[in-house]
């Protein structure tokens, strides 16, 4: 049996890699991260190409692919460290509403690039003291913090139980939040009887759309350490010590050997996870949890040992190495911390009450 991509999965690589690195280089990276410019260029490009609408039926406007496609482009846009909101947007929303049925007019529009839909699920996830969602009726108050994407117009917002309510940007009071990681933008938003409509109260469609989004972040921490990687190996080639390049130095080839060691068996791991979502229901869950802590480690683990590599120049501004960094912490954190992921997983093998 042949496991790999397709020649069609390859072909979306390469345009996405293309399209990002002539359109979003490090330096258009840099002028987003420091607020002079917003991710909504590159998203409109992104358009074009069709990657809002990759896992949305072609009858509501779509391209009508899988998580797994979802996940190639993840780990190109995590390769490059793309300021846009791709696994909010064109990920865990479209799973959401598609699985609850019925919101066509949006999924297209949301296809074309034309409304952006943030997520707010850490309430669900792992309610703080000071935050939380309620509802009654049609109304929902609270606060929910570390909302993907500051810029939405609209937003899918769980509840504590796991319900899913569409909320307009303008009904909430907004505020953005600072984080580890200023390619992407989050917020809070605060809620006082907003109007909101019921996508779902099934707690399947919240599950769904959380594992479709643990994988495809996943998936771009892959793509963010396979660039740590190459960076590392490029450096080690380059830098010049005791007359030598660096690279023959024992120490740290073993480095460099163990992080790809490490890596190359999560690619397979991302494809059979994000495969499992869409054909093998009775293991997707669990292998989301896995593949999101495993892939959080491994990252980590990388980023520091790549750093290392780099000596001093490593945390510099001049080389950029912090912003992959950075991408793979903040992956780490959202959506589920490891050890929380790996409760839950331990919950759904029955190993934990």
């Amino acid at each position: 049996m042949e496991f790999g991509l397709s020649s069609e999965q390859t072909l979306l690589q390469d345009s996405v890699n293309r399209f990002v690195a002539d359109n979003a280089p490090l330096d258009v990276v840099r002028k987003i991260a420091k607020g002079g410019e917003t991710d909504a260029g590159t998203w409109q490009g992104l358009a074009e190409l069709g990657i809002p609408g990759l896992m949305i039926p072609e009858a509501s406007g779509g391209v009508g692919l899988s998580v797994v496609d979802a996940a190639i482009v993840a780990e190109c846009l995590g390769y490059h460290v793309t300021p846009s909101p791709f696994i909010s947007s064109a990920v865990i929303a479209p799973v959401a509403l598609i699985e609850a049925g019925g919101h066509d007019d949006l999924l297209g529009a949301i296809a074309t690039g034309r409304r952006r839909i943030g997520v707010a699920f850490s309430e669900a996830i792992g309610a703080r003291a000071d935050a939380g969602i309620s509802a009654s009726g049609d109304k929902i108050s609270g606060k929910s913090l570390f909302v993907m994407d500051s810029d939405a117009d609209d937003y899918l917002v769980a509840s504590g139980e796991g319900h899913l309510y569409l909320v307009p940007a303008g009904a909430a009071k907004r505020s953005k939040l600072t984080t580890i990681d200023n390619t992407r933008s989050t917020c809070e938003l605060v809620f006082d009887n907003a109007r909101a409509q019921l996508v779902s109260d099934d707690i399947s469609v919240f599950n769904k759309a959380l594992d479709a989004g643990r994988v495809v972040l996943a998936a771009d921490t892959l793509g963010a350490a396979q660039n740590m990687i190459d960076q590392a190996v490029a450096y080690a080639r380059e830098r010049v010590q005791f007359g030598r390049p660096i690279a023959t130095f024992q120490a740290v080839k073993h480095m460099c050997a163990e992080m790809a060691a490490d890596l190359e068996p999560c690619r397979a791991f991302i494809w059979y996870a994000s495969y499992a979502l869409g054909n093998i229901p009775e293991e997707a869950r669990l292998t989301a949890c896995h593949a999101k802590a495993h892939l959080a480690e491994v990252g980590k683990g990388i980023a520091k040992t790549a750093t290392e590599v780099h000596g001093g120049m490593g945390f510099t501004d001049l080389l950029g190495l912090h912003f992959w960094f950075k991408r793979i912490g903040f992956n780490r954190q959202m959506l589920g911390a490891p050890e929380l992921v790996r409760e839950e997983a331990a919950r759904i093998q029955g190993l934990a009450a």
